[in-house]
């Protein structure tokens, strides 16, 4: 009787276990096809992990400290930050398809009138969510700031994951 006990609450315990199916990614309304979700929907009992913010690495170390040169344009610097993302994602064994926020922190670039780059910041984005590799789709804010740790940074994104 005690075993039977044991074999039904094991039965009940894990049969609540979520799988990344049961992750919800809600497409934007209209048949909007810009790629972000408008909202994620993450089931209890799933395992979030929090990345902290990250910045771009320099584009060309030979180039001037903090110059547009050493840092390189909010498209390259998009790039840069993903990677370093979608690398700390794979040490944890997550990918970027498991993301499922995203905030984005712009600095107003000054070829651009002081105004953020969205443009080159979507350019890189777009490497690496909304791809046939890699359909998922984050919910995500982008807004502008007036600066990070270091001049000519114009990039930093944090990201939160949920493991499948």
């Amino acid at each position: 009787m005690n075993l039977n006990f044991c074999y039904a609450a094991a039965l009940l315990t894990f049969s609540h276990v979520a799988t990344a199916a049961d992750i919800t990614r809600y497409a934007l309304p209209n048949n909007n096809t810009f790629p972000i979700a408008a909202a994620v929907e993450v089931p209890a009992g799933k395992t979030v992990v929090y990345e902290s913010g990250k910045v771009p690495a320099p584009l060309d170390a030979t180039a001037e400290p903090n110059s547009a040169a050493y840092w390189g344009n909010t498209e390259q610097q998009t790039v840069s930050v993903l990677s370093q993302i979608e690398a700390s994602l794979k040490d944890k064994g997550l990918g970027m398809g498991d993301v499922v926020k995203m905030t984005v922190f712009l600095v107003g670039d000054p070829t651009q009138g002081g105004k953020m780059d969205f443009s080159g910041f979507m350019q890189g984005y777009r490497q690496f969510f909304g791809t046939e590799q890699q359909p998922n789709l984050p919910a995500r804010s982008a807004l502008q700031i007036a600066g990070l740790v270091a001049d000519g940074m114009l990039v930093e994104i944090e990201v939160i994951a949920v493991r499948p």
